[in-house]
């Protein structure tokens, strides 16, 4: 059983109450726009880290952090990417990767909009957690925490913030 952070679109900042709710998490995932390096290590100093780069992160964290990331947590294939689109409107790259081999867990970012959907035509979960940082058009800040468990993928819970907070 593995307990997941997730968030995204950081742009440089952390949310005052991060520590405290990703402590009970084995892992935090990230999908892209941390905004600088910073961001981070402040991260991993909470918890292991897998993310992968967003359209705004510069050099450093591109040397870091792949485009795609795709791997198995428990019994589930896991992809991440930034620019990822969602069911019926995916990018192109994703669209290709849906059509010869789709995940069970697709997550993306870029859009600061929170959505959890599930892609009937792939079979495939979808998640973006929002934007949790403070910096874009979203009046929120978001985030998710969840688990999988084998292949089980449950007890997914929204976390959400007043952006001035």
């Amino acid at each position: 059983m593995r307990k997941i952070g997730l968030l995204s679109d950081t742009h440089g900042s952390l949310h005052s109450e991060l520590e405290r709710i990703f402590k009970d998490c084995d892992e935090i995932w990230h999908a892209g726009d941390f905004g600088n390096f910073s961001t981070v290590e402040g991260l991993r100093k909470i918890k292991p880290l897998r993310g992968v780069y967003g359209n705004i992160d510069g050099t450093d964290i591109r040397m870091e952090f792949p485009e795609f990331l795709r791997f198995s947590c428990e019994q589930v294939d896991v992809l991440i990417t930034h620019i990822g689109g969602y069911p019926g409107n995916y990018a192109p790259a994703v669209k290709q990767i849906m059509k010869v081999n789709p995940p069970m867990l697709f997550i993306s970012g870029h859009s600061h909009i929170l959505k959890v959907m599930h892609d009937k035509k792939h079979n495939c979960l979808h998640m973006n957690p929002g934007a949790a940082g403070s910096s874009g058009f979203h009046k929120v800040i978001t985030m998710l925490r969840f688990i999988i468990e084998g292949k089980t993928i449950k007890d997914l819970e929204v976390i959400e913030f007043p952006r001035n907070a």
